[in-house]
This record gives structure tokens, C-alpha cells and sequence, in this order.
């Protein structure tokens, strides 16, 4: 296990240009299987996940050919259907959520799919029945083998159906949507998710011969084709860096350029970082963070104190709960955190507080900030990562303190984050790897 040391009271200052998007590019690498022919995808980030998951290709018979190192070709030519039945596919794809994501191309393209219970993060319940419950509406049998912990699905020919999804599930989508693009008749996909990533997802299965419309919004209508070809692909900023940037530059008081942010594509996310009273300065595709010594929390209309809650897009990413969270702790003013999405994602938060920072926990969903506005520094400590985001938080957090501060597992960051260390040193913070 390997260990962050962070060098407190960090001044940062200098440009940083975002990794491609980590959850856009799960969906997109699992979207390969779905023609013989080779798929050029731009943009990869070079991190723990999408490495396991282009490992899982490998092995499943893809052959990858590295162009440099963000930039991969893929075919798919032969699938190894005897390996996603074998002890090794279940664990090294029990190790990764996007392993799912696998169900639906191969499902849609061969009749058949297997896929094991998928890992991640730990930050609570994520029900898989959309993803199911929009196969068996295309006409899939679905089964669970208790033996191998295998899903196991088959359809003779998938028909093209209306699906009202349970739940606006991202993941559940991407699923549906990559098994439908080949099914007979039309598909129409209502309580779609219709984040970046699926847009993303549906603009590549279009240049692959998909005939998909309703893109953006979450009413997807999908003709049915016979056959998909290759297209190359090129993955947006992660909004989710670009988030952390932002609260990063305010809590340390520095002044950033955050380059090539795909500005269009970030939503209600610039608005919500502003409503904490952090300026940002949108040039172009950049966002200017100048040096603040103070930022003061907006309090809504009628006087009551500011709530930031997650929700399915365009609300706001669940993912940057706790990146907004961790920023408050030295804006003045308070703010609600609302995390409705999943209910053990605030638990980290005993570890800020023994660092120094007034939050109430109010429950596993809400947290109260209090910010200190620079009154006192928070304290350096040692502390584990649970998941990709909180450690992302628990480092900011290390980088606005006194003293040094410890986070062990930081595998965890690495998972999400690349060369985080490395990038963030070059900005001027001192954090070496242990």
C-alpha cells in the first residue's frame, strides 16, 4: 500500500490542463466490442481503472495497439467466451465497476454476455436493475450462477422495445443503449441519463453506423442495425478534475489556469463553485482561478443558508459533493451538503474534523460546513483514502493545512487521478509518494 506525504500551506500557481474524462472513457472502451473493426479512442487517461478494464479487453481476446500513451487502437475481432467464464475474469473484473459495462456490446453483438458482481468504491448502494431490467424488456434471459457469481444473459435476436428506465443510471444507460444500437426495430429509452459521458457515448455509436437520435436529452430513440464499423473517438476533458482544480485553487489561495475545460460541457458546475463566492474567470476553453484571500458563501433568496445537492444531470455530479464539501471549510458563511445519491459518501468527513474543520454530520446524507474563513488553518494528520473522491478531498484538504499530513491508500486517488503527484508538484505543492 502506498502512501501520500503532503507538505502543508501550499501556494500553487501555473497552468494545468485535465485528463481525458475517467467515466466517459469506461464507456467508451466497452463500446470496442461491439464491431470487428478497429477503434481509435484519443483523450485516455492513464490511470488504474481504465488499465484494468483495457486489461479485461486483452484478455478477452482484443487486440490494443498503443499509439502513445493516451491515444489506443482497438479490434475486436474474436471474443474469448470461455475466459469471461473462468476464476480469473471474476476476479480481476470484480476489482472495477465499469466491468458491467461489458454486458450490453456483448449482448447485442453475439446473442450472449456474462459479467461477475462489479467492485468500486465503496459509497454505498448501486443497484444494477435497470441495467437488467432493460435487457429482459429487449427480449435477453437473464440468470444469476450462484457457482461462478456470474450474471449470465442470452437472446436468440433482441427486439427493439419502449423502456422506461427505473432509475436514471449512467452506467444503466451506457448498457441498454450499446445493446439496443444492434437489436431488430426500434428502441426508445425514456429516464435516460444524458450526462456528458452518454453523449459522448451516443455521438461515437453514430460515427460507428448507430442510427441514434435524441442525443443530450433523456428520451434516446435507437433504430436497430446490422451490422457496427470503426470510427476514432476523442474523450472530453474530466469535469470532475476540473471541479477539483477549482476547489483546490481557492482553499490554497492560488492563483490557476485550468486549460482546455470543453467549457460547454460542464453544466450547472462553474455556477455552483461561484455560489461559494469562488471568481472564475471563463477565457475561451480556460477558467482563470485569481488568488483570493477570502470567499464569501451566496445564501439563497429568502436569507436561509446555501444547500448543495447532487442529482442526475444537469443537477449537479455526485462525484464533486465532496470536492465542494472539503472547499467550504474556509469560505465564510455555511452550507448544507446534501448527498442524495449514495449514503456512505460523507463519512470521510471525522477525518477533517480531527484536522480541524466545523462540520455536522446530520445524518449519512447531510453535512453541515461552518466555514472557518481563514480564522484557523486546518491541522496536518494521517488518514486512509476510502474511495477516488474523498482522497481527492482528504489531499486538498493536506495542501491548505499546517504541518505535513499522511494518506494512506492513496491507490485509491490513483484509480481516478493522473500523475497527480507529478502534476500537482510542478503547480508547487510538495507531496512525495511512499
Amino acid at each position: 500500500m502506498s502512501s501520500f506525504i503532503i507538505q502543508g500551506n501550499a501556494s500553487l500557481s501555473g497552468d494545468i490542463v485535465p485528463q481525458g474524462a475517467k467515466n466517459e472513457a469506461l464507456q467508451v472502451l466497452c463500446a470496442v466490442l461491439l464491431t470487428p473493426e478497429k477503434v481509435r479512442i484519443n483523450n485516455l487517461p492513464d490511470i488504474r481503472d481504465v488499465k484494468r478494464l483495457i486489461e479485461i479487453l486483452m484478455a478477452l481476446g482484443v487486440d490494443v495497439t498503443p499509439i502513445d500513451r493516451n491515444t489506443y487502437e482497438f479490434q475486436a475481432k474474436d471474443i474469448n467466451f470461455t475466459y469471461l467464464q473462468s476464476p480469473e475474469f471474476v476476479k480481476i473484473s470484480g476489482a472495477i465497476r465499469a466491468s458491467i459495462m461489458i454486458l450490453g456490446p456483448l449482448l447485442g453483438r453475439f446473442g450472449k454476455a456474462y459479467a461477475a458482481r462489479p467492485g468500486g468504491d465503496k459509497i454505498g448502494r448501486r443497484p444494477l436493475n435497470a441495467h437488467f431490467e432493460g435487457f429482459q424488456a429487449l427480449g435477453a434471459e437473464f440468470s444469476y450462477n450462484s457457482k461462478t457469481t456470474l450474471y449470465e444473459l442470452s437472446a436468440n435476436q433482441l427486439e427493439g422495445k419502449y423502456i422506461l428506465l427505473s432509475e436514471a443510471s449512467v452506467t444503466g444507460t451506457a448498457n441498454v443503449v450499446m445493446a439496443a444500437v444492434m437489436a431488430h426495430g426500434t428502441t426508445t429509452i425514456f429516464n435516460a441519463a444524458c450526462e456528458p459521458y452518454l453523449y459522448q457515448l451516443c455521438t461515437m455509436l453514430n460515427k460507428m453506423g448507430a442510427k441514434i437520435s435524441g442525443i443530450g436529452s433523456n428520451l434516446l430513440t435507437i433504430e436497430g442495425v446490422e451490422y457496427l464499423g470503426g470510427c476514432e473517438h476523442t474523450i472530453l476533458p474530466d469535469m470532475i478534475e476540473i471541479g477539483s482544480f477549482i476547489g483546490m485553487a481557492a482553499l490554497t489561495r492560488s492563483e490557476l489556469t485550468i486549460k482546455n475545460c470543453g467549457i460547454p460541457h460542464l453544466g450547472i458546475i462553474p455556477s455552483v463553485f461561484r455560489k461559494l463566492g469562488i471568481q472564475l474567470d471563463i477565457q475561451g476553453d480556460d477558467i482563470h482561478i485569481p488568488h483570493q484571500e477570502e470567499y464569501e458563501v451566496e445564501t439563497n433568496m429568502d436569507g436561509s443558508i446555501l444547500t448543495v445537492s447532487d442529482a442526475p444531470w444537469p443537477g449537479f455530479t455526485p462525484d464533486l459533493i465532496s470536492i465542494v464539501l472539503v472547499t467550504a471549510i474556509q469560505a465564510k458563511g455555511s452550507v448544507l451538503i446534501h448527498q442524495k445519491m449514495f449514503e456512505s459518501r460523507l463519512f470521510f468527513v471525522d477525518k477533517l474534523k480531527e484536522m480541524g474543520a466545523q462540520i455536522i454530520l446530520c445524518d449519512p446524507h447531510r453535512a453541515t460546513v461552518i466555514g472557518l474563513n481563514r480564522k484557523y488553518r486546518l491541522r496536518g494528520t494521517t488518514m486512509d483514502s476510502p474511495d477516488i473522491r474523498a482522497g481527492v478531498s482528504l489531499l486538498l484538504a493536506a495542501l491548505s493545512a499546517d504541518g505535513y499530513s499522511r494518506i494512506n491508500n492513496c491507490e485509491q486517488i490513483d484509480r481516478g487521478y493522473q500523475d497527480i503527484v507529478q502534476r500537482l508538484n510542478a503547480l508547487g505543492a510538495v507531496i512525495v509518494r511512499e
